[in-house]
């Protein structure tokens, strides 16, 4: 056999917890900087529009 069956559930767990670990920093490393470059041309646009 291929081994312990309780043994192979565990891998199989921990290969999915490692996939959403990922899955969760790509998001954050691609969506964060976005937000972020968004906020700051918020920022511009506000202040090229204010009274002065």
């Amino acid at each position: 056999m291929d081994g312990d069956p309780v043994e192979t559930v565990r891998e199989k767990d921990e290969e999915c917890w490692t996939g959403r670990g990922v899955a969760l920093r790509v998001g954050f490393y691609v969506f964060g900087p976005h937000l972020f470059a968004g906020f700051v041309h918020l920022l511009f646009h506000l202040g090229q529009h204010a009274r002065k």
